[in-house]
């Protein structure tokens, strides 16, 4: 993310026009994304509406969570033209499903 600053303005302009949002968690949610750029991405993007119009998709539980890492364009970690498979995925990197 290039411009953190701009995410968060967003994000607070967004809460500030939401009028269901009660004062006791806008308050809250005001400090989250002014203290995390993360929080005010997850505050701009709705996981329902990323899957809502998907055909056959049926988003049960959302939850976002973040972790900073370096970015070594290098390694080969970072090779965006590679398909990752898990050890734990199934065929073509579907999760494997338990019970």
């Amino acid at each position: 993310m290039h411009d953190g600053d701009a995410v968060t303005q967003a994000a607070l302009r967004r809460l500030a026009d939401d009028t269901e949002v009660p004062d006791a968690e806008r308050a809250h949610t005001e400090g989250a994304v002014t203290e995390d750029t993360a929080d005010a991405l997850a505050y701009l993007v709705d996981p329902f509406d990323l899957v809502g119009e998907v055909p056959g998709v049926e988003l049960q539980q959302a939850s976002w969570s973040t972790e900073r890492v370096e970015h070594d364009p290098d390694s080969p970690e970072w090779d965006l033209d590679e398909d990752d498979v898990d050890e734990d995925d199934g065929p073509e990197g579907e999760e494997a499903r338990i019970g």
